[in-house]
């Protein structure tokens, strides 16, 4: 039972029984001390200060980056308190967990009949000798297994990869349909409006039969 509840235990034998502190602390195990014990409570408004400051600063912080703040500006707060005021003030980011999408088309895709039926498409990472990042958006035809094209650049959105597209259209035509994964460039509104507006369905796909 833990101590405050024995406290309280004991001052209501001493009201309902009339009997000493001595006894109803015996009766219920708890020390003469603890009974008498009065928690001192720490001043936190200066904490409460400084972490509403950081984080009216700095939106997006989460607790590591506010603590390690506070060190910098020489405050000694232990890192227990410092994240008990945290959370008392209700700073924690909430966490959004990632929607995860059911494969639409659980079988392996058919292979197309003729030439610039159907063209497969996704992303490659990579980096350079000095460690820079960039990406390649790779156009392939489903039928003859035909590379129509690779851009490359260090961030592809959208409307690059519509208007890359559209250079491959003026030489090999448009595709009746695009196979792509589940990626955030192929599910927005600039990719579907831009295929809608060519008659191009788009097959979503599990990236595991793309190549």
């Amino acid at each position: 039972m833990p101590t405050k509840a024995r406290k309280t235990w004991a001052q209501q034998l001493q009201q309902n029984y009339s009997i000493t502190i001595a006894m109803s602390c015996a009766i219920v195990g708890l020390s003469r001390c603890a009974y008498y014990y009065q928690p001192k409570l720490q001043d936190d408004s200066v904490m409460v200060s400084v972490l509403n400051a950081i984080t009216d600063r700095h939106l997006r912080w989460g607790f590591p980056k506010c603590f390690n703040r506070i060190k910098k500006l020489s405050y000694k707060w232990n890192h227990k308190r410092v994240y008990r005021v945290y959370c008392e003030l209700k700073l924690h980011l909430r966490v959004k967990r990632k929607k995860r999408i059911p494969p639409r088309c659980p079988e392996k895709p058919l292979v197309p009949n003729k030439q610039g039926e159907c063209w497969s498409m996704d992303f490659i990472s990579d980096s350079s000798r000095n460690q820079r990042r960039f990406r390649t958006f790779n156009v392939i035809d489903d039928f003859n297994r035909e590379a129509l094209g690779i851009d490359i650049a260090v961030s592809l959105p959208a409307g690059r990869i519509t208007r890359y597209l559209d250079k491959l259209a003026e030489y090999h035509g448009y595709p009746l349909k695009i196979r792509v994964d589940n990626g955030p460039e192929f599910t927005g509104k600039t990719f579907i409006n831009w295929a809608k507006s060519h008659d191009i369905a788009i097959d979503y796909i599990e990236s595991k039969w793309l190549y």
